[in-house]
Formats: C-alpha cells, sequence, structure tokens
C-alpha cells in the first residue's frame, strides 16, 4: 500500500494492500476500496461507500458526502462506485436516501471529468462519458454508452436511455429515449448517435430500424402512442438481432416518467 504520510486514513477504512492514497486525502471508516485504485491528493472519501478495482481519483474530489436533501437525517445510505473509472478534479458524489433504494450508483468504466455532480440515488451505468460541469440532480439513471457534454445539466427523477448524446449547455427537464441526440435549453432532439452506433459495432440494418424508429416518434406527426404502435409493428418485421434494440427503444417509452423530450 502507497499512503502519503500526510494522508489521514480511519483504522476501520478496509483498503486493499496495493491502493495508493495522495497527500492530504482523507478517507473515513465505512469505506472500501479494491485492489488497483489510485486516490490522489486532497480527496475526501466518507460515507458508507465502495469502491471497486482500478478507479483513479484525481484532486480535489468529494466522495460519499451526505445529500444535498434536506430530508436526510443521517441514515446509513451508500455510494457504490464499480471498476476502470476516472474521476476528475473537483468532482461531487453523494450517498443515497431512504427515499429512494438509499444507494447512489456508477458503474465501470466511466470517464467523468472535472466539477461533475452526482446527487443522491443517481444510477448510472457503464462506458459514459460526462463532460466538465455534467449535472445530474437526484434519482436520475442514466444508461450505458450515454454522453453528456459540458454543463449539461438533468433535473431529477429523468431517465436517459442507452447511447443518448447531450450537447453543450442541454438542459433535460424530460427523459431521453435511447440513441437519441439532443441540445438546448431546454433540450431538442436532433436525430440518433449515429457515429457513436458506428463505433460500438451496430451494423448498418441495426442503425436502420433505429433511424426508422426515431422517425415515427419524431417526424410522423404521430401521437406518442400512436408512434408506439407502429413501432410495435416495426418490430414484428425485424430480424431478432436487429429488432433487440428497438425493443429497447420501445421499452424505454413505457417506462418514461417525466414524458420525453419531443
Amino acid at each position: 500500500m502507497h499512503i502519503h504520510p500526510s494522508a489521514l486514513i480511519d483504522p476501520k477504512a478496509e483498503l486493499d494492500s496495493t491502493v495508493e492514497v495522495g497527500a492530504y486525502s482523507i478517507i473515513g471508516p465505512n469505506v472500501t476500496i479494491a485492489e488497483g485504485t489510485k486516490i490522489g491528493p486532497h480527496v475526501v472519501i466518507e460515507g458508507h461507500t465502495t469502491i471497486g478495482r482500478n478507479n483513479t481519483f484525481y484532486q480535489f474530489s468529494s466522495i460519499g458526502a451526505a445529500p444535498q436533501d434536506k430530508k436526510y437525517a443521517g441514515e446509513p445510505t451508500r455510494l457504490e462506485i464499480g471498476d476502470n473509472n476516472v474521476i476528475r478534479e473537483f468532482c461531487t458524489f453523494n450517498l443515497g436516501t431512504v427515499q429512494d433504494n438509499g444507494v447512489t450508483r456508477l458503474g465501470n468504466d466511466n470517464w467523468i471529468m472535472a466539477y461533475v455532480h452526482l446527487a443522491h440515488d443517481c444510477q448510472v451505468g457503464n462506458n459514459v462519458i460526462f463532460a466538465n460541469n455534467a449535472a445530474l440532480a437526484g434519482h436520475v439513471h442514466v444508461g450505458d454508452w450515454v454522453i453528456l457534454g459540458g454543463f449539461t445539466n438533468v433535473h431529477q427523477f429523468c431517465k436517459i436511455g442507452a447511447h443518448a448524446m447531450c450537447g453543450m449547455g442541454t438542459s433535460l427537464l424530460q427523459d431521453v429515449p435511447p440513441f437519441v441526440m439532443l441540445n438546448g435549453n431546454p433540450a431538442a432532439a436532433h436525430g440518433i448517435n449515429v457515429e457513436g452506433l458506428k463505433r460500438r459495432g451496430f451494423s448498418r440494418e441495426q442503425i436502420a430500424a433505429i433511424r426508422q424508429s426515431y422517425k415515427l416518434i419524431y417526424k410522423s406527426g404521430l401521437t406518442l402512442e400512436e408512434a408506439k404502435t407502429a413501432i410495435d409493428e416495426q418490430i414484428a418485421s425485424l430480424e431478432a438481432d436487429v429488432a433487440l434494440h428497438v425493443q429497447s427503444m420501445r421499452y424505454f417509452l413505457d417506462a418514461a416518467t417525466r414524458g420525453i423530450v419531443r
């Protein structure tokens, strides 16, 4: 274990022998950190926080602090961080609340840039990129491979589907279906994330089917309920490996709770 002499680590904290902790960092008693993780200088990790393998925390981040929620009364809620994440400077990740499921989660292989805020009870998947100053309010759910541009702000309880992409300065007040690109304040949809899908190995047929679903929702003049019916008909006509991704968009439409950006 490589611990700087100025770091303050509670004796009850559980750190793997390979963990590195930089100068003046503080680690509380209910923190568990797995092998290969590197904690930079001036990082505070507190609360009931579990951190997986091979993560890198840059200086001045606050991890596992109490929720910014007036209802919070010191309950032993949690923060869970997976493996292979990069968390840059001045990030703030808060614990969950008992008003939700009591845990804030960040998955694996995520690239989190400076000043990003994950509020209480957020659920963030894998392979996301959050650019500088992106901020999630409480209870936000973010799917895999989502990209948030700098200064993106997400309203509480919003859901963002997998592979969606938000441009810089986006203000999200409603749910975002999978694959959709959007921008603006308030946000507006501008097609699907074709380039991202190509980079992730989606076939031409899969992308064409996703584009057709997008058109049914956004370009056809149909009501949302009519678009759902049209997508159901589309799914019935597709091969299984193509239909799979259209189905994920269709399921999302039923699961949306704040209405969708449209």
